[in-house]
């Protein structure tokens, strides 16, 4: 049993930044002890320990249950005993909680529920519902917080038999109690106006309520709710109108209360119903039109308001998806209403947005980009704008056009007072002219009422050149330049880099920042949809890589000296990325420095990772340098980095150690040797312990790879390599790295010294084929067959699997791989599959004697597999990894260095996967159809069924 006294302990060292390591290392060597997790739940209700160390514990436990209470097959990994006490403990533990250690116990039970619920926990929901009551509201209140965090799991989840069962079952138990909960919390509000403290807490109950209604109703409306519309739907009409200052303090300007969220929250239950069920709520959306009209027009501009302007204009947007509901608005004179009484007002700058501007620069920012500001206004403008604009094009464009007119009128007239008139005609005139979302890759299509190009002639370009009245217009410009990229050519754009490159020099934090930003995203465009090939080369950087480069790192540096102040700004660290990734050895002879600056930047964050874009973008330039390297020049930077990355190691730094790998690997590929500082490493990474974290897997497994590849001598002793394996080919997650490791092995070691261990291999293989086989195992079971057969001879194969019992390879090969064949659709897999059993066949002497009745069906196999053209499409999109969103928090999952992403080991890399392979196979069956190939093929294909034979023939045909 776990000691409470040391758990606290090592718990309130972990928040202290000097023994915060330590103390986790010390807390995951306590988490096999019997009752460790229970010790935990005590913690945390120990309301005499400080709350700081009741918090870690609570953050603890959470991550504890995440990593230890189920298996990937979904069997408790915990004793049957602690499993029991802390599903009896958790939910009475949790409703006495205060909140910061509600949210953190909340998302461990949804953990739990998440494979326990409803069948091994079936004494939750009668347990939860029996505690509502019209009386206790702290009570009720702790309940609907653990039952919000159970159901609300449902909201992104695919429509199913099972989870609609669930979803019944729970109905059942909650709708009575939780409509008379609903209602009485209504009537207690009326009756206690005048009583702040149980208002507060009356709201509270009524927000989890309305979290709670949103739940039941997100797959499908239940019965139950469509008989008693009337009654929820009227209560919630009504608070979208409540006003009270005791639950709205008017004193606060910048956070939202809790009458604020409950409005929300309405809003967002509202669009829900007008989206799925209009057939049914269709009588009632005219009502929350027009109070939610009435809401829009009265709220003031404070920040505190902004989510709920974001949600009631989200809930306008989707009526006026609706062509019925749209005629409202579809006349100039609704139109101009909508500009001049919602539209203008929420996207008119405020002077909290102009302190958000000078004080947290990089908040404004990441509001700014790329969909991150969500809940903002002008988001929410944006979307009912383009909305209206698919509907009514002309209209919507005439109108607002207008209003553009208008402002750029008065600013002209006056351009240092009246500034923010010309931001608001950017704003508009981006909105209207852009179709679509603005994504990353920027805009695809524009209005063709609108020039964007004429504009930015116009409009934009001046301010990009000349002063402006207020720095915001800058930032104005180079923003539209970074939404209308794709609208401008590359003459223009190489006309307009050295702008932005000297924008990098600007004393602005936003200036500079989206400076980057755009150089970054300019480096990205495609000369095409679906080409590989970026209009920007290494040639037309030839000139400024070296300036952008420095002053890039410049600012980064210039950021500050604390780890989280240093990692604040991605923007920059990503435009370092681009722009080495762009001009690849072109700025060969500054990497020695700007490797040992990159490394520094690493060293200091290292200390206390808090930004994992910032930290991914960080190795990404780093695999660049490498990458873009002459192999003379790969030693040096080797041994500039290895005391880093030791470093980095040996103070277990989890969030870098899979990146550290990565490059590591990497350094090997490249180098074909093993250097001395790399070496030292060889046997650690067959410590158990590293394999544990899930995140480390493909990088560990890359980097054992590219060792045994490379010097087989660092692995004298095979056991503990092949125990490796076995451990990876038990996981489900992570069998496909047991397979990647398996081939290096078999490929690279001599025979001789693997003879001993081949028939315990096979025997893995087989068991885990027999026991627990997913669909995507025997496929790659299938390919790595295939490969041998390539690599070690088509009678390996055979004898592979008929050492672990005489006469099995009939067996696995009629009940797995003559199936699975065709339903291959990775085409590097089904590439070396195919032609690995092609070559089992028409190669093997045991296949053919001793297995000749598995002839017809293999060769209908290869013939149906060859001839299909179902994954024919996968190689004609690029798919553009560059501007795939990376990891946005730490945690078990692996980010993949995409600059340095392993190369997949091809036995024929120039064949290509679809129309290469089909033509090798036609030409290998045209050989052994005739004659002088022994006629195997004709002898067998007369056993074929029709089809097969006229598939066969027409392969033949085109051989």
């Amino acid at each position: 049993m776990s000691d409470l006294e040391t758990v606290s302990r090592y718990l309130a060292d972990s928040v202290v930044a000097s023994t915060a390591k330590s103390s986790e290392r010390a807390l995951r060597g306590l988490e096999d002890q019997d009752g460790f997790g229970l010790t935990l739940l005590h913690v945390v209700a120990s309301a005499n320990l400080p709350v700081p160390t009741r918090l870690a514990g609570a953050l603890f436990f959470k991550n504890f249950i995440k990593r230890k209470w189920v298996d990937e097959d979904g069997n408790h990994l915990l004793p049957a005993g602690n499993v029991k006490l802390i599903k009896e403990e958790i939910v009475p533990l949790m409703i006495t909680l205060p909140n910061n250690l509600q949210v953190q116990i909340g998302e461990a039970i949804s953990v739990i529920a998440n494979s326990d619920f409803p069948n091994n926990w079936p004494t939750l929901l009668e347990d939860l519902a029996s505690r509502l009551t019209t009386v206790d509201m702290v009570t009720n209140k702790g309940v609907l917080v653990v039952a919000h965090s159970i159901f609300k799991r449902w909201r992104p989840l695919f429509r199913s038999d099972e989870l609609f069962l669930e979803i019944k079952a729970v109905l059942d138990v909650f709708t009575e109690p939780f409509l008379n909960l609903l209602k009485s919390v209504d009537e207690q509000i009326g009756q206690n106006e005048n009583n702040e403290a149980s208002l507060n807490i009356l709201f509270d109950v009524l927000l989890l309520l309305i979290k709670l209604y949103y739940d039941f109703n997100c797959q499908d409306i239940p019965e139950f709710f469509e008989d008693n519309i009337q009654v929820g739907m009227g209560i919630l009409h009504k608070y979208l109108a409540y006003s009270n200052p005791l639950a709205d303090d008017p004193d606060e300007t910048d956070q939202a209360g809790v009458l604020i969220k409950v409005k929300s929250s309405i809003q967002e239950l509202v669009q829900l119903y007008t989206t799925r069920y209009e057939d049914v709520f269709g009588p009632m959306i005219n009502e929350f039109i027009q109070i939610t009209w009435n809401l829009l027009t009265a709220i003031s501009v404070q920040p505190k308001y902004d989510i709920l302007v974001s949600k009631s204009l989200s809930f306008l947007t989707a009526v006026s998806r609706i062509p019925k509901y749209f005629e409202i608005f579809d006349n100039e004179f609704a139109m101009n209403n909508i500009a001049e009484q919602i539209i203008l007002p929420n996207v008119t700058l405020r002077e909290s947005d102009i302190e958000l501007f000078e004080d947290d620069p990089i908040e404004y920012i990441r509001r700014d980009l790329e969909g991150s500001d969500t809940d903002t206004r002008r988001r929410a403008c944006t979307d009912f704008l383009k909305e209206l604009k698919e509907k009514n094009e002309q209209l919507v464009t005439s109108v607002f056009t207008n209003h553009i007119t208008k402002f750029f009128s008065q600013y002209q007239a006056n351009p240092n007072s009246n500034w923010k008139f010309k931001d608001i005609c950017i704003f508009l005139f981006t909105a209207l002219a852009a179709n679509g979302a603005i994504t990353a890759t920027g805009v695809s299509s524009t209005n063709i009422l609108l020039d964007v190009v004429e504009f930015f002639t116009k409009q934009i370009a001046p301010d990009l050149t000349q002063p402006v009245p207020h720095i915001i217009l800058r930032v104005d410009a180079i923003k539209y330049l970074y939404i209308f990229r794709n609208q401008l050519n590359k003459t223009q754009l190489i006309e307009i880099l050295p702008i932005l490159a000297n924008f990098l020099e600007s004393d602005e934090y936003v200036v500079y920042t989206y400076a980057a930003v755009t150089i970054e995203r300019i480096l990205t465009i495609r000369e095409s949809n679906v080409s590989p090939n970026s209009i920007f080369n290494k040639r037309d950087l030839s000139g400024s890589s070296r300036m952008l480069l420095t002053n890039l790192v410049k600012l980064i540096s210039n950021q500050g000296n604390s780890p989280e102040k240093l990692a604040e700004n991605e923007f920059l660290m990503r435009s370092v990325f681009r722009v080495l990734q762009t001009s690849e050895d072109i700025a060969q002879d500054m990497f020695p420095v700007l490797l040992n600056q990159l490394l520094t930047i690493i060293s200091i964050i290292s200390k206390n990772p808090s930004n994992p874009r910032f930290s991914h973008y960080s190795f990404e330039s780093i695999g660049a340098i490498l990458k873009y390297s002459s192999l003379q020049m790969l030693p040096e930077l080797i041994s500039t980095t290895m005391p880093v990355f030791l470093t980095i190691l040996s103070n277990d730094v989890q969030e870098f150690i899979p990146y550290v790998f990565q490059l590591v690997a990497f350094c090997v590929e490249k180098g074909k040797s093993v250097p001395d500082s790399i070496r030292s490493l060889a046997q650690p990474l067959l410590t158990p312990a590293l394999w544990e974290m899930k995140g480390n897997i493909p990088a560990v497994t890359r980097l054992l790879k590219a060792l045994i590849k490379v010097d087989q001598s660092l692995f004298p002793d095979l056991v503990p390599v092949l125990g490796i394996f076995q451990r990876l080919i038990a996981s489900k997650a992570h069998d496909i790295y047991g397979f990647e490791l398996l081939e290096r092995i078999m490929i690279e070691i001599d025979m001789s010294h693997l003879a001993p261990y081949v028939k315990q291999i096979a025997l893995l293989l087989l068991q885990r084929l027999q026991n627990s086989k997913t669909e995507k195992y025997v496929k790659k079971f299938v390919a790595f067959l295939g490969l041998m057969s390539l690599k070690l001879g088509a009678d390996f194969v055979v004898s592979f699997i008929d050492e672990v019992q005489n006469g099995l390879f009939l067996q696995i090969w009629s009940n797995f791989v003559i199936p699975a064949l065709p339903n291959i659709g990775n085409p590097s897999d089904r590439k070396v599959a195919l032609i690995g059993t092609l070559n089992t066949m028409t190669n093997g002497a045991l296949f053919s004697s001793k297995y000749s009745s598995l002839l017809p069906l293999t060769l209908e196999s290869v013939v149906e597999t060859a001839s299909s053209d179902s994954i024919a499409n996968l190689k004609t999109s690029h798919i553009d990894f560059d501007n795939l969103e990376e990891i946005t928090t730490f945690g078990s999952s692996f980010s993949k260095l995409s600059c340095i992403a392993e190369k997949i080991y091809d036995p024929f890399p120039q064949m290509d996967p679809i129309r290469g392979v089909k033509s090798y196979v036609a030409d290998v069956l045209k050989k052994y159809s005739e004659t002088s190939g022994s006629a195997l093929i004709a002898s067998v294909a007369l056993q074929l069924p029709g089809d097969a034979q006229l598939k066969l023939k027409n392969l033949i045909t085109m051989a």
